[in-house]
């Protein structure tokens, strides 16, 4: 299923861990962008007929000659192209420049220097700081390339070739530590590649509905409801698209938030006036995930588990055709490699990595495309009420991913009771949509405390809560004493089994959000 626009931006992706932001970046400019294979051939891209591409970075160094190079026709097919770092380098290596090592390399805040205020740098300062990461540089500039702009450390960190629309900058314009560099890609999107400001949340709901409408038909679908907001909206899209051919199952695996069957009732049964069905499949859960430790493992069980059990219910329902489900981009780029071994995989999603091979359903996957911020956005297009559009985000493991080690109920109910009292204590402070995402963690190791004058030896429960923009990158929220003083003294004394509460202050990265 489509859902996606006529007018689009691709970025070719070269390996940079973090290319998702560029693909954000686009679409904070309202024109839809979506990360493709580099070595995606001319013929796809003359059916797809982008408005540009941008050329992401990436760690590998066009010296090498395992590292990845796009089809030479590209340059051939009249489209602008922007390359970013690695992606400058390619284009003045393809191009007939030159591109050399060097011994500084350029890392971290770099002052830049433009020499040209037009093109990419229309309205832009001609002193600005920006962010650099690479050895390599180009030293000579191609035929038919201008310089746009210098460093001290690079005489080309900037080259443009207007009438063919090719741009390069050795920066990156992607990231914050670049504050101007979205007005970089405004110029590249708006004025090179003639984009309008079109993408919004009002536009996707349209064509979602509409793809949905076409590849169903007259069949009937169930939808995984969990509460989160992701399936949230897609059971809502879904609904306004085929009404009563869609049957929502929510699934209660023994590792869902405290109340978490009650709110889905109440929203989806009496709200919405869905068809709904509720199935305690605990027992088989924890029975399927006895002894195991391991994250990954957890993950494939989990969603498996859910699929049959989904399989299950929908023969009960009766003739079943299509699964819909939440799956996001962010999901999808960090569980596949689009290029191959110069990309590392983080962590499967049950969305995407966990399905079983033999699986009876046709997936329908409307939020594919788009990034968890602007989910929220759809959900009140939707007429989602606040809570749940601002709901925390959940993983689909549930707390068996937050439970560091193995899983029986005592253990989720602990971490079920502590997470509510940090919910609650961040929401009661005024705080619930200033802090992206918080949540309790519960590390099974003890340790020895007092209370009441007598020995302990018990769990602690770690709090994370962080802040973010799309989820990609984030940081440890800094939250005010008071409220870290309450959620601790209710944590330690409303919570049986935990004599301690921890503070995790991580960064995403070189850590990721979740723990496991």
């Amino acid at each position: 299923m489509a859902t996606k626009p006529r007018q689009k931006i691709l970025i070719l992706d070269f390996g940079a861990q973090y290319n998702q932001l560029i693909a954000r970046r686009v679409r904070d400019a309202r024109v839809y962008s979506e990360v493709v294979p580099y070595n995606i051939s001319p013929a796809e891209l003359k059916k797809v007929k982008p408005r540009g591409l941008i050329f992401s970075g990436g760690p590998a160094s066009i010296k090498r000659k395992d590292s990845p190079f796009p089809d030479p026709e590209i340059f051939e097919l009249g489209i602008p192209i922007l390359g970013i770092c690695y992606g400058m380098q390619l284009m003045g290596s393809m191009l007939d420049g030159k591109v050399s090592g060097t011994r500084k390399a350029e890392y971290g805040k770099t002052e830049l220097t433009v020499d040209d205020t037009s093109n990419l740098f229309e309205g832009l300062n001609p002193n600005l700081i920006c962010w650099m990461s690479h050895g390599d540089k180009v030293t000579k500039l191609p035929p038919g390339f201008e310089k746009l702009a210098h460093t001290r450390s690079s005489k080309i960190a900037a080259m443009g070739d207007t009438e063919r629309r090719f741009y390069g900058v050795q920066f990156h314009p992607e990231v914050v530590h670049t504050p101007w560099g979205i007005d970089i890609i405004k110029n590249f999107l708006y004025d090179v590649c003639d984009c309008k400001p079109s993408w919004t949340p009002e536009n996707f709901v349209d064509l979602a509905i509409s793809d949905i409408r076409r590849v169903v038909g007259k069949r009937r679908v169930i939808c995984g409801l969990s509460g989160g907001v992701d399936s949230s909206v897609v059971a809502a899209l879904v609904h306004m698209a085929v009404k009563k051919q869609l049957t929502c199952i929510f699934v209660d695996h023994g590792f869902m938030r405290k109340g978490e069957m009650e709110q889905v009732r109440d929203t989806f049964e009496d709200h919405f006036n869905m068809n709904l069905v509720c199935v305690d499949a605990s027992d088989r859960f924890f029975r399927k995930l006895k002894g195991v430790r391991d994250p990954e493992r957890k993950r494939k069980i989990v969603g498996e588990e859910f699929i049959r059990v989904f399989e299950e219910e929908a023969s009960k329902i009766g003739k079943i055709d299509f699964l819909a489900q939440g799956t996001l981009y962010p999901d999808v780029i960090e569980s596949e490699s689009h290029t191959g071994a110069t990309k590392v995989k983080i962590k499967s999603h049950h969305n995407v990595g966990g399905l079983p091979e033999k699986m009876h359903l046709k997936l329908i996957e409307p939020l594919r495309f788009i990034f968890k911020d602007e989910v929220r956005h759809v959900a009140g297009q939707v007429g989602l009420p606040p809570h749940i559009v601002y709901r925390q985000p959940f993983p689909g493991p549930g707390l068996s991913i937050r439970i560091i080690g193995e899983c029986n109920r005592e253990r989720v109910k602990i971490l079920q009771e502590a997470d509510a009292i940090v919910l609650d204590e961040i929401y009661k402070a005024g705080l619930s949509r200033d802090v992206w995402q918080y949540f309790a963690v519960l590390p099974l190791i003890r340790s020895v405390g007092v209370m009441g004058d007598e020995r302990t030896y018990e769990y602690p429960i770690v709090v994370r809560a962080v802040t973010s923009e799309d989820a990609m990158t984030c940081d440890w929220a800094r939250l005010p004493y008071k409220v870290l003083e309450k959620i601790s003294n209710r944590v330690v004394n409303e919570v049986n089994g935990v004599n301690m509460c921890l503070l995790d202050i991580k960064s995403k990265p070189p850590g990721t959000i979740e723990w496991e």
